[in-house]
C-alpha cells in the first residue's frame, strides 16, 4: 500500500514540474503596435474664465446669522448716564431688579424727549404767528390782539390815526407804512374812487382810478408800500418821513379836502 502511494506521489510531482517548465518556456502572444501622430491628439480649445470673489463679498455675510462670536458692546457715556439714573430711581422707588429700573428710565427719557420736541414746535409756531399773523396794541392789561387778516377785512371800522400813533411810540416804522396804505384804501373806497375788496390787488385798484393824476400818485404810493413793507428791512428816519408826508398828502387829496 505504501509503495502504491509513493508511486502516485512521484507521478504528481513530475506532472507539476513539467507544467511549470512549459509555462516558463512558452512565448507570450504578439500584440500589434499602434502608432499615433499629432493629428490624432485632440486639443481642447475652449476658453476657461477665471472666477474671482467680489471685492465687497464680505458685506453679504455681516448679518447676525453669520456672527458666531458675540462680544458685549462697550458702554458709552450715555449708557453710564442711564445706569446712574437707574440706580437713583431704584433706591428711590425700591425697584426689585436693575432691569425694572432701567425700563423705567428708558420710558421716562422717551417721554421727556417727546415733551421737548412738542415744546420746540410750539415755540417756533408761536414765534411765526407773532411775527406774521398778529400784532399787540395798547399798554394796559387789557391788550387787544389784531390779526392782519382782521385788519384788512375791517378797514372801515379801524381808527388808523390812533394805530399809527401807537406804532410810532413803539418805533415800528414799517408797520406804520402798512397802516398808512390801508388808511389810503379806506379813504379811496369811502369817496368812491375804488370798490374795496380784500381779494383785489394794487393793479385792480389802479385800474379803477379815473383821474390820471391820482392814478400816477397811487402808483408811486403802491411802490413805496411794496418796497418798505414786503422788503422786510428797517427804514431810517429820513426815508420814513418822506413816505409819511407822501401818504398824508394823498389821503388829503382822496378825502377831497
Amino acid at each position: 500500500m505504501n509503495k502504491v502511494f509513493f508511486v502516485f506521489y512521484f507521478l504528481f510531482l513530475f506532472g507539476v514540474s513539467n507544467a511549470q517548465d512549459t509555462l516558463a518556456t512558452a512565448e507570450p502572444p504578439k500584440v500589434a503596435s499602434v502608432k499615433y501622430t499629432e493629428a490624432d491628439i485632440y486639443v481642447d480649445s475652449d476658453t476657461i474664465e477665471a472666477k474671482t470673489f467680489d471685492k465687497n463679498f464680505k458685506k453679504k455675510y455681516t448679518d447676525s446669522d453669520f456672527v458666531y462670536e458675540y462680544k458685549t458692546p462697550e458702554k458709552n457715556a450715555w449708557d453710564r448716564f442711564k445706569e446712574w439714573l437707574a440706580n437713583i430711581f431704584r433706591d428711590l422707588f425700591n425697584f426689585s431688579t436693575n432691569e425694572t429700573s432701567m425700563n423705567f428710565v428708558s420710558i421716562l427719557l422717551k417721554v421727556l424727549a417727546v415733551l421737548v420736541v412738542v415744546s420746540v414746535i410750539y415755540l417756533i409756531a408761536k414765534a411765526l404767528i407773532n411775527k406774521e399773523g398778529q400784532w399787540i396794541f395798547a399798554k394796559d392789561a387789557n391788550k387787544k390782539t389784531i390779526y392782519y387778516t382782521d385788519i384788512e377785512k375791517n378797514i372801515h371800522l379801524l381808527d388808523f390815526k390812533k394805530l399809527i400813533e401807537e406804532c410810532l411810540e413803539r418805533g415800528e416804522k414799517r408797520l406804520c407804512i402798512r397802516y398808512y396804505y390801508l388808511w389810503l384804501l379806506k379813504i379811496m373806497a369811502q369817496n368812491h374812487y375804488i370798490e374795496w375788496d380784500i381779494e383785489k390787488t394794487n393793479s385792480d385798484y389802479l385800474y379803477e382810478i379815473q383821474s390820471p393824476v391820482l392814478k400816477e400818485e397811487f402808483t408811486y404810493l403802491s411802490y413805496l408800500y411794496n418796497y418798505i413793507w414786503y422788503g422786510e428791512f428797517e427804514i431810517d428816519d429820513k426815508m420814513f418821513e418822506k413816505a409819511q408826508i407822501s401818504f398824508k398828502n394823498s389821503i388829503k387829496k382822496f378825502s377831497n379836502e
